[in-house]
């Protein structure tokens, strides 16, 4: 490995930030993550150049407009969160772990599923509850502005890890914190 310290940091923090946009959304992240690659400002580790070829940038574009529309359905937006869980997770790891650039693989993959999956996993698993709250109190009536939020949230974090990856690890600390206190706070009620 011969990253020095700031470089190191930087490709976990983007790695991190990715992850953590595919808690809100999986395609929008794929997506993003896979132009930034195609125009030069997200290196990609060996093995992952596949995300920025023309062919899976147009089924991602094609997935991202499904899935965010789709989560604008009230009701069948909490049975897509309950479908996609494992998808979220899966997307955290692959970014996390695209991001990785020079990291030998056992130090990728061990990096990319714990960080990587459990910060996607856990802000999935809490966007999901603030959703089914959204439901329950409203009969799914604000379930489209939750819906608005995640996808522009999202979009941000991605752009933000990509420009701006420690800025993103703030973001991601701050929500995981937050998340964490909640379901914290659930299961105590």
């Amino acid at each position: 490995m011969d990253l020095d310290g700031f470089e190191l940091l930087s490709a976990v923090a983007v790695g991190l930030g990715l992850a953590a946009a595919a808690g809100f959304r999986i395609f929008v992240p794929l997506l993003l993550a896979g132009l930034a690659a195609r125009v030069g400002h997200l290196p990609l580790a060996a093995g992952f150049g596949w995300l920025d070829d023309t062919i899976v940038l147009v089924v991602l574009a094609a997935a991202a407009l499904i899935e965010v529309a789709a989560y604008f359905i009230p009701w069948f937006d909490n049975l897509l969160d309950a479908a996609v869980a494992p998808a979220a997770v899966t997307a955290g790891v692959l970014l996390m772990a695209a991001t990785l650039v020079d990291f030998p693989p056992w130090l990728r993959w061990s990096l990319a599923v714990i960080a990587g999956g459990g910060t996607a996993g856990l802000l999935h698993g809490a966007l999901a509850g603030l959703r089914l709250g959204s439901t329950v109190s409203t009969g799914g009536l604000a379930n489209p502005a939750v819906a608005t939020f995640e996808t522009g949230a999202a979009t941000a974090l991605t752009i933000v890890a990509v420009m701006l990856p420690l800025l993103a690890v703030a973001l991601v600390v701050f929500m995981v914190s937050r998340s964490v206190r909640i379901l914290v706070r659930r299961r105590r009620s």
